[in-house]
């Protein structure tokens, strides 16, 4: 706004010129902000949880038949992660369900990152004894995790479980 000699105040013309500036303005914006996030969904996330639908669904009914033979067998399985300077130690502890300790199995656990595959960890863990395995996880950055523990022996997989995990710093 100007003021005029008499001392009011004129308004300043709205050409076409600042219409055109001001939607340029307003619309770069959104398409910019549009595409920073457009760039972080798809770096992050691939939206792909299973490869292949058909295949998962075929294998679905084994799945069920593993997880009731499973249950019957009755084992108690605890794990455990414990920070270290140079990574997070996994540790297993496998027990029979009279409480006898589990040796000789191969176990293997997979840390899955919710939303990027590129962190993901695959801990084979060694046999130390009475029960116990181990295995580090090197450079896991601290969050929530899927841990999947499974175990295997001479027949094949005998022991599988899925569980969230939070790693602290």
């Amino acid at each position: 706004m100007m003021q005029s000699e008499v001392g009011q105040l004129t308004p300043k013309p709205l050409t076409g010129r600042k219409v055109f500036l001001w939607l340029v303005g307003f619309f770069g914006v959104i398409f910019t902000a549009n595409a920073v996030f457009l760039w972080f969904a798809l770096g992050t996330f691939p939206g792909v949880s299973v490869e292949s639908s058909y295949k998962a669904g075929q294998a679905y009914n084994q799945n069920i038949a593993d997880a009731r033979v499973q249950v019957d067998r009755a084992w108690q399985v605890e794990a455990g992660l414990n920070r270290q300077t140079d990574g997070v130690w996994v540790e297993v502890v496998a027990r029979d369900k009279t409480g006898t300790p589990l040796t000789g199995l191969s176990f293997t656990a997979n840390l899955y990152h919710p939303t990027n595959k590129a962190e993901d960890k695959i801990v084979p863990l060694t046999d130390g004894g009475q029960g116990t395995y181990s295995g580090l996880a090197e450079h896991l950055p601290t969050g929530i995790w899927n841990l999947v523990l499974e175990a295997e022996d001479d027949t094949g997989r005998v022991f599988r479980s899925q569980n969230r995990v939070s790693v602290a710093q």
